[in-house]
């Protein structure tokens, strides 16, 4: 029986040892989570250096890159970047750091992820590219990256809208607007594609008295 025990000892010392492991690992990627939504880059470093889990995710499927991008955390997002964070890690919600950036206009972070191996292809939860909800949003530089990074213009979401669509249907017709309208246009947009009921972009903009946006889409042959 002694003898038992004392061939038991290294699997007991061995399975305590994993369950430590374990929950310091859940504290540190706590940790990690908190240090990053507060913009402690310093904490952030100093968990990484201690060998932190730079990708581990919340129970929202959030890592801490997208954390510190919610939370508009622009020097802990470059810090998690520059230490090989994923840019493309999608929450439960289909959000990840690039198309977060692209949909709230957060320019310089969007600048990394695009630096960083951004997916251009990669698509929300609505089926739509990082350029479609920064048109509908008014983020014109926004748009500007995106358009100059290669993300199709023409890309439609699961609304049945493009870019051009969303920034005639959900904008206001303002000067934001319009200038998006034109970056569009210039960038090649199809300004007759329709949405899924047949409406093209010139309809929509006619109905809803968009004036400058609908003399933009004539004078680029829209019917």
């Amino acid at each position: 029986m002694i003898v038992n025990n004392w061939m038991a000892a290294p699997a007991l010392a061995a399975t305590l040892l994993t369950s430590c492991s374990a929950s310091s690992g859940a504290i540190a990627a706590e940790q990690l989570q908190q240090a990053a939504e507060k913009g402690d880059s310093r904490r952030v470093e100093a968990l990484l250096g201690q060998g932190a889990d730079i990708d581990n995710r919340d129970a929202d499927g959030r890592t801490p890159l997208l954390i510190a991008v919610r939370a508009k955390q622009i020097e802990t997002a470059r810090t998690l970047i520059d230490a090989g964070a994923d840019v493309n890690a999608k929450d439960r919600m289909q959000d990840s750091p690039y198309l977060y950036a692209g949909a709230s206009g957060q320019n310089e972070i969007l600048r990394m992820t695009l630096a960083h191996g951004a997916d251009l292809r990669s698509t929300n939860r609505y089926g739509g590219t990082a350029l479609i909800p920064a048109a509908e949003r008014g983020h014109v530089a926004t748009v500007q990256l995106l358009i100059e990074a290669g993300v199709d213009v023409d890309h439609i979401n699961n609304l049945g809208w493009t870019a051009l669509l969303e920034t005639v249907i959900l904008g206001d017709g303002s000067s934001r607007y319009v200038d998006i309208t034109r970056l569009l246009i210039a960038a090649g947009a199809d300004v007759n594609l329709a949405d899924a009921e047949g409406v093209t972009p010139l309809a929509h903009a006619r109905q809803r008295g968009q004036h400058v946006i609908e003399d933009l889409l004539r004078k680029d042959g829209a019917h």
